[in-house]
């Protein structure tokens, strides 16, 4: 055979490499484990009763995160045990300098159950203008433990854990499995494993998943 038959071929071959690599960057994992088989963080509230999950991949320090923080919470009010929310983090170091840390923290937090305190406790002391508080500051472990102890944490088990490896290493395979979608800013959302573009609205998220609980509600009836 000529050898443009086997161009052919091998051009052929991989437009479908290619197709399937791209189809495997979209779609989010909501399991344990990423696709580099390192465990993600696995912080969920809510039962999730209508098999609905709305997974949020975001970054302490980003304000546009900040601003969706309060919608979110009223979407969980809303639809209570409906659906469950799952955080993965994001933090963009290359625009937010105390990012990464703060996700420590939060991750060293939740070693003690307190994941979700020490996750409020970050949003709502962000100045949303990145002029003061821990996100200014040079040095933001002084307002990590003051949170710490705000929550009830214990001060010498929270910072041995903030600097560990097991947390660090669960903040890098949260950003590996972001990076793998596609993930360029925050707050990123994805409802049942779907991107999902949300805006700060609730009737927004209400949309989106309203239509996600009718989709599933066929497949509950079968089961």
């Amino acid at each position: 055979m000529s050898k443009q038959f086997w161009g052919v071929i091998v051009g052929i071959v991989l437009i479908f490499v290619g197709i399937i690599a791209l189809s495997g960057g979209g779609k989010s994992n909501n399991s344990g484990s990423g696709s580099n088989g390192k465990t993600l963080s696995q912080h969920v509230q809510g039962q999730g009763t209508t098999g609905v999950t709305l997974l949020e991949y975001g970054d302490y320090q980003c304000a546009y995160c900040q601003q969706y923080y309060p919608t979110v919470k009223q979407v969980q009010t809303q639809y209570g045990d409906k659906i469950k929310f799952q955080f993965r983090n994001f933090p963009l170091v290359s625009l937010h300098r105390n990012a990464f840390a703060a996700s420590r923290a939060a991750e060293a937090a939740g070693l003690q159950n307190k994941y979700w305190q020490m996750h409020d406790v970050l949003y709502e002391n962000n100045d949303p203008n990145g002029k003061a508080g821990w996100v200014a500051a040079p040095d933001p472990n002084t307002y990590f433990d003051a949170f710490a102890k705000q929550i009830g944490l214990n001060l010498t088990q929270f910072k041995t854990d903030f600097a560990s490896s097991k947390v660090n290493d669960l903040i890098n395979a949260d950003l590996a499995e972001g990076t793998r979608l596609g993930i360029t800013g925050t707050p990123t959302f994805y409802i049942n494993g779907k991107k999902a573009d949300l805006g700060n609205s609730i009737d927004s998220f209400t949309k989106v998943i309203d239509a996600a609980i009718a989709k599933e509600a066929p497949a509950a009836k079968t089961q």
